[in-house]
């Protein structure tokens, strides 16, 4: 089969489906979409709230918690307890499909009579406060967090441990201000680095020992502003810098970003040891395509922080899953999930969400241990096989015709069998989701695209600590500061979902002393963005390598206006192996 230029429903521009594409939509049964990749990931994460915490009371114990739903949105709110526990059963919701109304009209009416869980996550140990997170013991903070400990502000861990504002770290230890890092130890401000041990503000280094303030390093010690020095002058001369120090800390952060501006080569991808991949830090995979944040996975397209995941095509947030398409989370540990959001270990669901250990689902909403069901009411074998044909051809005759209006034209998007669930029905709104922290837009602009949009509560802090009055060194700070309501140096002027105000926890207080470093002058949501502006946009362009005399061409996430030098891989390895 050919390959078929399409106009996107939402933005009205042209994509492209590849032979290639049209081969996996056959082998799961699906049409082709009608969205671009990119309005397909914007519409999938508008469904995941991961920072923008509520308090709330469970519908069944009455004990306070702390919610990813808005209590003014969401009918039931249950606690973990309550929730995983045996006093309810989802199945009392269920409903009979309807053939005289729309199929998304039903699946939102059963989500709003379903008891919601707090936060999505399992088997974690005093980490009251995350979200999107497993295995995990004394987070505080974090989202996406699995296999880990101690785990402060940060997103998309992996088996590691004290980590503090951080991002893309895995198998790591002690480390402050990484981003997309693997098997670092004591390391703060490390960025694409890998087994790097006692470092600091290094870009694209590996395996190296007590450097600091480098870049394009490879198997080096001591090494300082990429000079080379002996084991006694470097550690004489960095005796010298004070990291304790607030203001030397920016300092330093300001001329890190001066090297890797002005003074290091970019390989025009982020990968290791890959096969046929584009996209970006992409990690031990083959044939993964339009992919970011990718680690031991095949056969992927249009995907992004995936883990161990194969045959899997515009899917966001994976892990160990296969067969999945246009979901969120769709089935961590499970396989055959298309347009679901957040399962685990199930097989063979479909608009499915907050399911675990079922197969079998069809539009079905928190059920555990389930089979053969559609919009939580049970069926036999026989009569959900016979059933789910038919509602997938009412889907296509009875279409949900979208609230949202397209800009251009002012009609509704068309959503049939094989569309991810309409941005309308999502319980969050535009800015309380990730959709704001990879594609983010004000709230004009987002209203003029027909998203919804939460404005900022009045807060009404105590300010005890303003960010001018914070000592500047943390020799200089003691145990009197845990609690206190420190102002964020933003107030609340920005668009990253500032909080205004932040507070020290003790075991926080207790990493940077061991650490060494200042307490930070950013809540922890302004400190989430600081990193994403580090990070590359999930897009790609077509650039040529910038060595002089190369004509090789490439797909990369370097926009051609960055400051960057991109190099193709010929190049790179040329300069810097």
């Amino acid at each position: 089969m050919d390959s078929e230029t399409k106009i996107c429903q939402s933005c009205k521009k042209d994509f492209v489906i590849e032979p290639d594409d049209f081969g996996f939509y056959e082998k799961i049964k699906v049409p082709p979409p009608t969205f671009c990749p990119e309005c397909r990931m914007i519409r999938k994460m508008f469904w995941r709230n991961e920072r923008v915490l509520h308090k709330a009371i469970c519908g069944l114990c009455k004990k306070s918690v702390i919610s990813m739903y808005d209590p003014k949105n969401i009918s039931v709110i249950f606690c973990d307890k309550c929730w995983w526990g045996d006093g309810w059963d989802s199945m009392d919701y269920g409903i009979s499909y309807d053939f005289s109304q729309p199929f998304f009209l039903q699946w939102i009416k059963l989500f709003k009579q379903v008891p919601l869980i707090q936060a999505w996550r399992f088997n974690n140990v005093n980490s009251d406060y995350i979200n999107y997170s497993t295995e995990c013991r004394n987070g505080y903070l974090s989202s996406s967090v699995t296999f880990c400990e101690n785990i402060y502000y940060s997103f998309a861990i992996d088996k590691s441990q004290d980590i503090a504002d951080s991002s893309f770290v895995t198998k790591s230890n002690l480390c402050y201000e990484n981003i997309d890092s693997l098997n670092n130890y004591n390391g703060i401000f490390l960025q694409d680095c890998s087994n790097c041990i006692d470092s600091g503000f290094l870009f694209d280094c590996i395996n190296c020992h007590n450097c600091f303030l480098s870049s394009n390093l490879r198997n080096k010690k001591y090494v300082l502003r990429n000079n080379q020095y002996s084991e006694t002058e470097y550690k004489e001369e960095i005796s010298k810098i004070r990291t304790d120090s607030f203001r030397v800390l920016r300092e330093l952060f300001s001329e890190f970003t001066r090297i890797k501006e002005k003074n290091s080569i970019y390989k025009y991808i982020q990968a290791v040891n890959v096969v046929k991949c584009s996209g970006n830090n992409i990690i031990n995979s083959k044939n993964s395509i339009n992919s970011f944040g990718v680690f031991n996975s095949e056969n992927i397209k249009n995907t992004f922080r995936m883990a161990d995941c194969k045959d899997c095509m515009d899917v966001f947030s994976a892990i160990k899953t296969e067969l999945a398409y246009e979901s969120a989370a769709p089935d961590f540990n499970g396989s055959d999930a298309q347009f679901c959001v957040t399962n685990q270990t199930s097989h063979d669901i479909r608009y499915s969400s907050l399911c675990s250990f079922s197969s079998h689902l069809f539009a079905c909403i928190g059920l555990k241990s389930k089979h053969y069901c559609i919009l939580n009411k049970q069926y036999t074998k026989e009569q959900y096989e016979e059933l789910v044909p038919k509602i997938i051809k009412h889907m296509n005759d009875m279409p949900y015709i979208s609230t949202r209006k397209n800009p251009s034209t002012g009609s509704g998007q068309v959503y049939k069998y094989g569309e991810f669930f309409p941005s309308e029905l999502s319980p969050f709104s535009y800015n309380e989701t990730i959709a704001q922290e990879y594609f983010p837009l004000t709230k004009e602009e987002a209203l003029n695209q027909g998203y919804s949009w939460k404005d900022r509560e009045e807060r009404n802090y105590k300010i005890d600590i303003k960010t001018k009055d914070i000592p500047d060194n943390i020799k200089d700070i003691n145990d009197e500061i845990i609690n206190k309501v420190i102002e964020c140096e933003h107030q609340g002027k920005c668009n990253e979902q500032c909080t205004e105000a932040f507070k020290i926890i003790p075991s926080e207080l207790q990493f940077y002393k061991r650490m060494n470093l200042p307490i930070p002058h950013l809540c922890p949501n302004c400190r989430h963005y600081e990193r994403l502006k580090q990070r590359n946009p999930l897009k790609l362009w077509h650039r040529k390598c910038m060595k002089e005399g190369c004509e090789n061409e490439f797909e990369t996430s370097y926009s051609p206006e960055r400051p960057e030098i991109v190099y193709c891989e010929r190049c790179y390895q040329q300069e810097v192996y």
